[in-house]
């Protein structure tokens, strides 16, 4: 979830037209297990809570130093594969993986959490766009149709599995805040080997720009971005809330402790979020957006309704309805800047897109965190729904007034 995929020139043609899919297959693989890792600790922060004695806030504060480094990554480097090729990109992004991953490993203390935490976020903004660009250009004939579809996927499949995989382990293993990380360096080692081998899909350039991304949107754009951008920051804020404090939430309010049950649960909105981008293909740009941000309202009224009634029941289906609205809203918003930006400054618009969703994924749980100070989960919790409900609703009412995005 970074930035768009660039045109290949055409006699730029990447190898994988040729009909092998195995280099198609790595690709899609290493984008998995690049975005598994940077929220494989998300069922973790009760155990670290319980080994550091920290409370709730500085969980979100913790989970959103990853967004700052997603952040730093968009803007100073969101465009460095163009210049020098694919393949160097993904390695550094699945070196940095490695190194959050060895952070946690060894950690003893705040300091490696937050390093850690970092590097993860690096990971990922160097890494989305350039793995989506080479899952596109890998991709079979066959499979070019689809190709940008089973990135997405790739992308929210990675993010979904770190919780589950992590939430397993912590389950049911002896030394999880250990043997996590360890399966982590493992699949990442996997990944470099499988990277190193597929081939190169562009032609390297020089001229790397060392200064920082010029964020403007064009007056122009502005009345599709707009829209995208509040729906897009209601339904990342909520991915924040789930990635960061869920397990906090099932704990202290529902009464709910186990890891596999509150990385499921994780798991669940992240797959809710995959089947509502696959959905926009067959509802509409037109219809997605409001609609997607309709499902929002609902999923957040369902998780309000849990926090009251304390409900794990209602929370999961809380979290696949706001899942879903999330990821129809999405991918329709992104759909929509790209096709009324200019084709020259698509890569620059969509990248403030994505600025504004990452910001989204920290400041509002930052926030969440400091009510839950004084005010407590259950209550912050129905505060964040109600805010992020009302942003929501908030949209879909301008889009029905204005409506935006062109359907075939």
């Amino acid at each position: 979830m970074s930035n768009p995929v660039s045109a290949r020139e055409a006699d730029d043609a990447g190898p994988g037209t040729d009909g092998r899919g195995w280099p198609f297959a790595v690709a899609a693989y290493a984008f998995v297990v690049a975005m598994c890792g940077t929220t494989l600790p998300t069922p973790l922060y009760r155990m670290y809570q319980r080994e550091l004695g920290f409370s709730s806030f500085l969980v979100t504060v913790i989970f959103a130093v990853y967004a700052v480094g997603v952040i730093v990554a968009l803007l100073l480097l969101g465009q460095l594969s163009d210049s020098v090729g694919r393949r160097p990109v993904l390695l550094a992004g699945l070196v940095l993986s490695a190194l959050s991953a060895v952070s946690f490993l060894f950690e003893r203390g705040l300091p490696e959490l937050f390093a850690g935490r970092v590097l993860s976020g690096l990971s990922a903004g160097l890494f989305t766009g350039t793995a989506t660009a080479a899952v596109v250009e890998l991709a079979p004939r066959r499979w070019a149709g689809s190709a940008t579809l089973i990135a997405t996927a790739a992308n929210m499949g990675g993010l979904g599995s770190g919780p589950l995989l992590a939430g397993l382990i912590a389950q049911y293993a002896s030394d999880p805040l250990h043997q996590v990380f360890i399966v982590d360096l493992t699949l990442v080692a996997a990944a470099v080997v499988g990277v190193l081998l597929i081939p190169e899909t562009v032609r390297v350039r020089g001229g790397v720009s060392r200064r920082p991304r010029r964020l403007h949107v064009p007056p122009s754009v502005r009345p599709a971005f707009v829209p995208a951008a509040m729906a897009g920051f209601a339904g990342f804020a909520t991915l924040g809330l789930f990635t960061s404090v869920a397990p906090s939430f099932l704990s202290e309010v529902v009464g709910v402790s186990e890891p596999a049950v509150s990385g499921t649960v994780v798991f669940t909105v992240f797959a809710a979020s995959t089947a509502g981008q696959l959905l926009m293909g067959r509802v509409g740009v037109r219809r997605a957006l409001p609609w997607g941000c309709v499902i929002l309202v609902a999923g957040m009224a369902l998780i309000a309704s849990a926090l009251l009634t304390a409900s794990l029941p209602l929370l999961v289906v809380g979290a696949l309805t706001a899942g879903a609205g999330q990821g129809l809203s999405f991918r329709a918003g992104v759909t929509d800047v790209s096709m009324h930006s200019p084709p020259e400054r698509r890569a620059e618009i969509t990248s403030a897109l994505f600025v504004v969703l990452y910001v989204a994924i920290s400041i509002p749980v930052v926030g969440v965190g400091i009510m839950a100070v004084t005010l407590g989960l259950r209550q912050s919790g129905l505060i964040f729904s109600g805010c992020v409900a009302l942003l929501a609703a908030t949209t879909a009412v301008l889009l029905w007034a204005r409506p935006v995005g062109r359907d075939a």
